[in-house]
C-alpha cells in the first residue's frame, strides 16, 4: 500500500508541479476540470451510494463548471466563495452534531444539491486564486497540508479525547490544536524569514494589510473550517458505507479524499483576500 501511494503521489506531482510551474492557464484548465469532474462525481456517489446515474449527473455539471468559468466566464467568483462559506456556517458544520438525513429522502438529494454548489465554490476559488497567483494559491493549501499533518502527529502523541467519535474516531482535539499551533509558528516563519519571496503568499497579505493579530484570528479560522470539511465527508462516507469517495487515486482513495478539508477552506481564503 505505501508503495503504491507513493506511486500514485509521484504521478499527481509529475501532472501538478508543471502546471503550476509553467503557468500554463489552459493545460491548468484541463487539468482542474478533470478533479472537478472526478470530485463532484465522488459526491453524487456519496449521497446516493448504488445509482447508476452519478456518471451523467456529474457529466453534466462539469460542462456547466467549464462553460461558467473557463470557455464564458462572466459571473462574478465572490458569489460562489460568498454562498460557499454561508452554507458551511448554516448548513453543513451544524451537521456534525446534528447528523445527516436518511439517504432515500428528498432532504439528502436538496443536501447534495447544496453540497455539490460547496465544490463548484471550491473550484471556483482554485481557479481565481491561481490566475491571481499560483503562490498564492499553494500558499492556501500548505496551510490546510500542514494542518493535517501536525495534527496527526500531535494525536499520536498526545491525543486523549476524540474530537468527533461517532464519525471519524481517530482525529483528538490535541491533534486538531497541535495542527493550529503548527500553522501558526510555520506562518510566522515564512513571514518573518521568507522576504520577497514569501510576500505574495496569503499569510503574508493577510499580515500586510490587517495585521498580526487579525491574521493569526484568521489562520485558526482556516485550520477550524479545514477540520470541519475533512469531518463533515467522513461523515458521508460513514453513512453511505463507503471507506474513501472512490479509488480513482491508487492508495490514496478518491479525489473528494484528497481536497475534502479544501472545500470549505479555498472559498473563505478567496472572500477574505478579495478584501484585501
Amino acid at each position: 500500500m505505501l508503495k503504491t501511494r507513493i506511486l500514485t503521489a509521484l504521478a499527481l506531482l509529475a501532472v501538478l508541479l508543471p502546471v503550476l510551474y509553467f503557468n500554463n492557464y489552459w493545460a491548468f484548465a484541463v487539468v482542474a476540470s478533470c478533479f472537478f469532474g472526478a470530485a463532484i462525481w465522488e459526491t453524487f456517489r456519496l449521497f446516493n451510494p448504488g445509482t447508476g446515474k452519478a456518471a451523467l449527473i456529474a457529466a453534466f455539471w462539469t460542462a456547466a463548471f467549464v462553460y461558467a468559468f473557463f470557455i464564458a466566464p462572466g459571473t462574478d467568483p465572490s458569489f460562489w466563495f460568498a454562498i460557499s462559506v454561508l452554507l458551511w456556517a448554516l448548513r453543513f458544520a451544524p451537521a456534525l452534531k446534528l447528523g445527516l438525513p436518511p439517504l432515500n429522502s428528498t432532504a439528502n438529494t436538496f443536501l447534495s444539491l447544496v453540497y455539490a454548489i460547496a465544490v463548484v465554490g471550491c473550484f471556483a476559488a482554485i481557479v481565481t486564486l491561481y490566475a491571481y497567483s499560483p503562490l498564492y494559491l499553494l500558499s492556501v493549501m500548505a496551510i490546510v497540508w500542514a494542518a493535517d499533518i501536525f495534527a496527526y502527529f500531535s494525536g499520536k502523541a498526545f491525543g486523549k479525547r476524540k474530537l468527533a467519535p461517532s464519525i471519524s474516531p481517530g482525529k483528538t482535539w490535541e491533534g486538531a490544536i497541535g495542527g493550529g499551533i503548527a500553522v501558526l509558528v510555520l506562518a510566522t516563519l515564512s513571514i518573518v524569514l521568507g522576504g520577497d519571496a514569501m510576500a505574495q503568499t496569503f499569510a503574508a497579505r493577510v499580515q500586510a494589510s490587517l495585521g498580526w493579530a487579525t491574521l493569526y484570528a484568521v489562520l485558526i479560522l482556516v485550520v477550524a473550517a479545514s477540520v470541519v470539511g475533512d469531518l463533515f465527508e467522513s461523515q458521508l462516507k460513514r453513512r453511505a458505507g463507503f471507506k474513501d469517495s472512490s479509488q480513482l487515486l491508487p492508495g490514496h482513495g478518491g479525489v473528494l479524499d484528497r481536497v475534502d478539508a479544501l472545500v470549505p477552506v479555498l472559498p473563505l481564503a478567496a472572500l477574505i483576500g478579495a478584501w484585501l
